[in-house]
C-alpha cells in the first residue's frame, strides 16, 4: 500500500504542482486547503504524513500540529513556512512537527525529507496487546513495573500501560534505551534519527527531548532521560539518576 500523504495548504498555486510530483512518486496524496478538515482526516483515516502549511485561513497551522499530536497522530509531521524566523521553527517542534521547510523550497529537497522520514516511519505490522506484552523484554525497574521498549512492534509500555510517542520520540527513546545508562552523543542522535547529512537546526533534537521527558514524567515512568553537557543524553533507572 502506498503511503498516504496529507496536504494542507490552501495556496492553489503552491499545493499544485506539490500534489502532482508527489503522486508522481507514487504517493497516495490528499490536500484539503484548510486546518479543520486537516484535523477530521487525521482522526478518521490513514495518514503516514502530513505536510502541513502554518499560514491557514480558518486556524493557526501550530494549532494543527499540537491538536493532532494531543489526539493521538503519530505519523510524521513537516511544516511547510514562510515564517522565517527561527522561534517559529522551535515551537513548530515543541509542538510536535518532525521536520520543516521555509518557503519556497525546492521540490527535491522536499521528496528527499519526505522519503527519509517515512523511511524512518515505517513500522512492522503492530501485534496485539498480548503478544507483545510477552515478546517484549523483561523490565528493568522493581518488580517487573518499568519501561519496556520492543522494537519491532514500535511500542513502549510504562507498567502495563502503552506509551503514545511520535516516530521520532520512539526512535530516540529506543536509542537511548538500547545502551541504557551509557552517554549517546548528540552527533549520534540526529544522525540514526534524522539523517547524516542534516543541516537544520539542532534544536528539534531538544524540542523532541523535552516532549520524551514530559511523557516519561506524567506517566511516572521509572527512568530519566539525563543532559550530559556538550556531549549528548543518557538515559538512566530513576534510581540511579
Amino acid at each position: 500500500m502506498a503511503p498516504q500523504v496529507l496536504v494542507v495548504e490552501d495556496d492553489d498555486k503552491i499545493a499544485a504542482p506539490l500534489v502532482r510530483t508527489l503522486e508522481r512518486e507514487g504517493y497516495d496524496v490528499r490536500r484539503v486547503a484548510e486546518g479543520q478538515p486537516a484535523l477530521e482526516a487525521i482522526g478518521t483515516s490513514q495518514v503516514d504524513l502530513l505536510l502541513l502549511d502554518l499560514g491557514l485561513p480558518d486556524m493557526d497551522g501550530l494549532d494543527v500540529c499540537r491538536r493532532a499530536r494531543e489526539g493521538g497522530f503519530t505519523g510524521g509531521i513537516i511544516i511547510l513556512t514562510a515564517r522565517d524566523g527561527e522561534l517559529d521553527r522551535v515551537v513548530g517542534l515543541d509542538v510536535g512537527a518532525d521536520d520543516y521547510l521555509a518557503k519556497p523550497f525546492g521540490l527535491a529537497e522536499l521528496l528527499a525529507r519526505t522519503r527519509a522520514l517515512l523511511r524512518r516511519s515505517a513500522a512492522a505490522p503492530a501485534a496485539t496487546a498480548a503478544a507483545t506484552n510477552a515478546a517484549a523484554p523483561a523490565s528493568r525497574g522493581a518488580d517487573g513495573q518499568g519501561l519496556r521498549v520492543d522494537v519491532q512492534a514500535r511500542r513502549i509500555w510504562v507498567r502495563d500501560e502503552e506509551l503514545a510517542v511520535t516516530t521520532k520520540e520512539f526512535d530516540v527513546l529506543a536509542l537511548l534505551d538500547a545502551v541504557r545508562g551509557a552517554v549517546v552523543s548528540r552527533e549520534q542522535l540526529i544522525s540514526d534519527v534524522w539523517d547524516e547529512n542534516w543541516f537544520g537546526s539542532t534544536k528539534m533534537l531538544d524540542a523532541t527531548m523535552g516532549r520524551l521527558r514530559q511523557k516519561l514524567d506524567e506517566s511516572e515512568a521509572p527512568v530519566r532521560i539525563t543532559t550530559v553537557r556538550g556531549v549528548g543524553f543518557r538515559l538512566e533507572d530513576a534510581a540511579d539518576a
